[in-house]
């Protein structure tokens, strides 16, 4: 038997939303579910903000491929 039919693999895209749904749902019944306020929301954007800055490498990269796009260079 492939590992491909069996289990989540086996399910269709809406069964497998609403399992997550159920589980979701049950965690915040529970109280045991994150949840964002605008602070902490604001804090791990500064923080993953911080991370990728860090990286200039990637950050120059990235203002390179805006260029090229801004100027018809890549297509969109």
């Amino acid at each position: 038997m492939s590992t491909a039919t069996r289990g989540f693999a086996s399910m269709s895209r809406d069964r497998l939303r609403q399992i997550a749904a159920k589980g979701g749902r049950n965690g915040h019944l529970m109280g045991k579910a994150h949840e964002f306020t605008t602070e902490t929301a604001a804090i791990a954007g500064r923080k993953g903000g911080a991370t990728v800055s860090k990286d200039r490498n990637h950050m120059i990269a990235i203002g390179r491929k805006g260029a090229k796009v801004r100027n018809g260079i890549l297509g969109s």
